[in-house]
C-alpha cells in the first residue's frame, strides 16, 4: 500500500515536470498524454483505497518520505498520512483532475501553450495532494501555498489578457490575507502544544479546553483564538464572506481551471482543514459559532448575487461560494461527516456544471452571456442532458419517503436537518438561511437552464458570435441564426460530462449511509457526534421536506419568469431597483474594499514616493550629492586658468590658511 500511496501523490508531480521541461520542444500531444495518463493512474489507484475504508478492510497508514526539519524543539518529517478523511479527498481530487485533464484535450485544442497548461494542472494536483496527505501543519501549509501558486498561474494562464492578470493578482493578494491568519494559527498551535504533528495536537486538544492565553493585551480562551486564526485561513482559501471577492473574478481563467480549482478541489481545502482539526474546534465553542455564522451568511449572500448575474460561469461561481457556506455551517454545528459528504457530492455535480458550461461556451464561440443563448437543447443535446443532471443534483431533487434522490438531495438536506436538530440559536439561523438559499439555488439554477436551453435562439443578437463567424445579420439574409449554428463538443469533452453525470445522479444514493451514519467508516479521522446524527434523523417531517418545497417554488418562479412571461424579470428589476442593483453589484463589496483599502494604499504609496523617495532620499541623497559635485566642478573650473602665477597664488592662500588653523 505504501508504494501505491507514493505513486498516487508523486505521479502528477513527475508528469508536471516532464510536461514543463518539454513545453514547446515536443508535440503538444506528448505533454497531454503523459499528464492525463498520470492522473488517470492516480485516480484508479485512489478508488481501491477509498472503497477499502468503506468496507472496513483498510486501515490508516503513514508513509515516511524523508526527515524534513530538526531545529531545537521543532522537529518533523515529511510523511504522507492516509486515513478515511484523506481517502475521500484522494478520490475527489484525482477523479475530477483526471476528467478535467481529458476534457482539456478538446477545450484547449486551439491554444498554442497546451504543454504549459497541462503542466500547471498537474502541478496544482500534486500541491492539493500534498495538502490532504499532510501529517503535520507545516506540510499542510506547504500544500496550501502550493495550490495558491498553481491557482495564480492557472487563473492568469492567458497572461496577455489584462483582466486575467488582474484576476490572478486579486486571488493571490486576497488569499495572502487569509494565509496570514493561518500562519499565526500554526505559530500559536506550536507555541501551545510544542509540536506541529497533527495526530499529537488532536490527541492533546481536549486537555486544553478552558485554558487561556495572552493575546493583544487580553486573556482569551486558547483554543478559541487558535481555531479562529486557523479559520481565517480557511475563509480565504474557501472564499467565505469577507474574503470571497477573488472567486468570481477567477472565472477569467480557462473553464477547466474553474471546474478543477474553483469547484471541486482548492476551494474545499478550507473545509478539509476545519474537518481535519475537528477535535481542536470541538474545544472552541466561540470559534465554532463563528464558523456557523460565516458559513450561513456566505450561503445566503452568494445565492442572492447568483440570481442576478448574466455570465454563465459567474452564476456557477457564486453557486460554489454558496455551497461552501453549507459545508462550513455543517462543520460549525458539529456535523463534520455531513460537511464532508456535501464536499464529496458537490465535487461531482459542480464540476459537471462547470464543464457543461464550458461545453456551452465552446459551442457558442466563447460567448458567456446567457442573454445571447436560447434554444440550445436541440443543438447540443448531450451537453443539455449532462447539465440537466447537474441541475437536478444541485437543486436537491428527491423525495424523502421514497428514499430516492439526486446527489444534492442527500447531502444538502442532511446539512439542513442537522442544523435544525442541533437546537441552538445559531443552528436555527443556519437552517433558515440554508433553506432560503436552497430556494434561491433552485431559482438561479433553473434560470440558467431556461435562458441557455429553452426559448428562442438569441445568437443573432450577439455581436461577438457574429464577428467571430464574419457574418453580420444583414449578410445572413433570411438565415435567422445569423449564419452560425452551435455544435456539440468533441468526445474528449463529452466523456467527462458523462462520468460526472453518473456521480451527480448516484453519489448521494450510494454513499449517504456510509458518510452520515457510520462512525466505523470515519474510524477516528474526524470528530463524530453520534447523538447529533440521531437528532438529525428525528427532526419533524416538515424540516425534511422544507428543501424539497422551496426547490419547487424556485423552479416555478424561474419557469414563470423565463418561459411563461419573459417580461417579468425586467419589470421585477425595475420595481426592485435598489435591491436588484445591490444584488447585481455583489453587495458592493468590491467598491467597499476599493475605498477602504485600495484608495488609502495608493495614497500612502504616493506619499512615500513624493515625500520620502523624491522629497527626501533623492533630494538629499543622489540628487543632493550630484548637485554639490556639479556646482563644485563649476567653481573649481575657474581656477584652471593655465597660468603659473594663478596656481602659485592658490598654493600661497592654502598655506596661509593651514598656518592660521594651526596657530589659532
Amino acid at each position: 500500500m505504501q508504494a501505491q500511496i507514493l505513486a498516487i501523490v508523486f505521479l502528477p508531480l513527475l508528469a508536471s515536470i516532464v510536461a514543463g521541461l518539454v513545453n514547446k520542444g515536443a508535440p503538444s500531444v506528448f505533454a497531454k498524454s503523459i499528464t492525463t495518463g498520470a492522473l488517470f493512474v492516480s485516480a484508479l489507484l485512489s478508488w481501491p483505497i477509498f472503497l477499502g475504508f468503506v468496507t472496513g478492510s483498510a486501515e490508516a497508514t503513514v508513509v515516511p518520505v524523508l526527515t524534513w526539519v530538526q531545529s531545537g524543539d521543532l522537529a518533523f518529517d515529511w510523511a504522507l498520512r492516509v486515513d478515511t478523511l484523506t481517502a475521500v479527498m484522494l478520490v475527489v481530487i484525482n477523479t475530477v483532475s483526471a476528467l478535467v485533464h481529458l476534457y482539456s484535450w478538446g477545450y484547449m485544442e486551439e491554444d498554442p501553450d497546451q504543454p504549459r497548461f497541462f503542466a500547471y494542472l498537474s502541478l496544482f494536483t500534486f500541491a492539493m495532494l500534498m495538502l490532504v496527505t499532510a501529517d503535520n501543519l507545516v506540510q499542510m501549509f506547504f500544500g496550501w501555498e502550493g495550490v495558491g501558486l498553481a491557482s495564480y498561474l492557472l487563473i492568469g494562464f492567458w497572461f496577455k489578457k489584462p483582466s486575467a492578470n488582474a484576476a490572478a493578482i486579486k486571488a493571490f493578494v486576497v488569499n495572502r490575507v487569509g494565509d496570514l491568519g493561518f500562519m499565526l494559527g500554526i505559530f500559536g498551535t506550536f507555541l501551545v502544544f510544542g509540536t506541529v504533528s497533527i495526530p499529537e495536537i488532536l490527541e492533546a486538544a481536549p486537555g486544553m479546553s478552558g485554558a487561556t492565553i495572552g493575546f493583544l493585551g487580553m486573556r482569551v480562551h486558547t483554543m478559541d483564538i487558535l481555531c479562529i486564526l486557523l479559520f481565517i485561513g480557511a475563509m480565504g482559501k474557501s472564499a467565505q464572506l469577507g474574503l470571497h471577492t477573488w472567486l468570481p473574478d477567477a472565472m477569467e481563467g480557462p473553464t477547466p481551471v474553474s471546474a478543477l480549482i474553483h469547484a471541486a478541489t482548492m476551494v474545499t481545502a478550507g473545509v478539509f482543514m476545519v474537518v481535519r482539526l475537528s477535535p481542536m474546534f470541538e474545544t472552541a465553542p466561540v470559534a465554532l459559532g463563528l464558523v456557523t455564522f460565516i458559513g450561513a451568511a456566505t450561503c445566503i449572500f452568494a445565492a442572492t448575487v447568483g440570481t442576478t448575474q448574466w455570465d454563465i460561469k459567474r452564476v456557477i461561481a457564486y453557486s460554489t461560494c454558496s455551497q461552501l457556506g453549507y459545508m462550513f455551517f455543517a462543520a460549525g454545528v458539529g456535523a463534520y461527516g455531513a460537511a464532508m459528504f456535501h464536499l464529496f457530492t458537490h465535487a461531482f455535480f459542480k464540476a459537471l456544471l462547470f464543464l457543461g458550461a464550458g461545453s456551452v461556451i465552446h459551442a457558442m464561440h466563447h460567448e458567456q452571456d446567457m442573454r445571447y443563448y436560447g434554444g440550445l437543447r436541440k443543438e447540443i443535446p448531450l451537453t443539455f442532458w449532462a447539465m440537466m443532471a447537474g441541475t437536478l443534483a444541485i437543486t436537491g431533487v428527491g423525495i424523502y419517503h421514497l428514499g430516492a434522490g439526486f446527489a444534492g438531495f442527500w447531502s444538502k438536506d442532511a446539512i439542513l436537518e442537522v442544523a435544525y436538530g442541533r437546537g441552538t440559536e445559531l443552528g436555527n439561523f443556519a437552517f433558515w438561511m440554508g433553506t432560503l438559499a436552497a430556494l434561491l439555488t433552485s431559482f438561479y439554477s433553473w434560470r440558467l437552464m431556461f435562458l441557455t436551453f429553452w426559448g428562442k435562439p438569441r445568437w443573432i443578437e450577439s455581436e461577438h458570435i457574429q464577428h467571430s463567424v464574419h457574418k453580420t445579420p444583414e449578410e445572413a439574409g433570411e438565415d435567422t441564426t445569423g449564419g452560425y449554428h452551435p455544435h456539440e463538443s468533441p468526445l474528449s469533452m463529452l466523456i467527462p460530462l458523462g462520468v460526472l453525470s453518473i456521480g451527480a445522479v448516484l453519489a448521494g444514493q450510494l454513499f449517504a449511509p456510509t458518510f452520515l451514519d457510520s462512525e466505523a467508516f470515519w474510524n477516528g479521522s474526524i470528530f463524530y457526534n453520534e447523538d447529533l446524527i440521531h437528532r438529525m434523523h428525528a427532526v419533524p417531517y416538515w424540516v425534511k421536506y422544507a428543501a424539497f418545497v422551496v426547490m419547487l417554488i424556485g423552479l416555478f418562479v424561474a419557469w414563470l419568469a423565463y418561459i411563461k412571461d419573459t417580461t417579468i424579470p425586467g419589470k421585477a428589476a425595475e420595481q426592485l431597483g435598489p435591491i436588484y442593483r445591490f444584488f447585481y453589484n455583489k453587495w458592493y463589496f468590491d467598491e467597499l474594499y476599493h475605498y477602504l483599502f485600495v484608495v488609502p494604499a495608493f495614497w500612502l504609496g504616493r506619499q512615500f514616493w513624493k515625500l520620502g523617495d523624491i522629497g527626501t532620499i533623492d533630494r538629499f541623497g543622489p540628487n543632493g550629492v550630484a548637485w554639490v559635485v556639479e556646482k563644485g566642478a563649476v567653481g573649481a573650473k575657474k581656477f584652471q586658468t593655465g597660468y603659473l602665477y594663478s596656481y602659485a597664488l592658490v598654493m600661497l592662500l592654502g598655506l596661509v590658511a593651514a598656518v592660521t588653523w594651526v596657530l589659532f
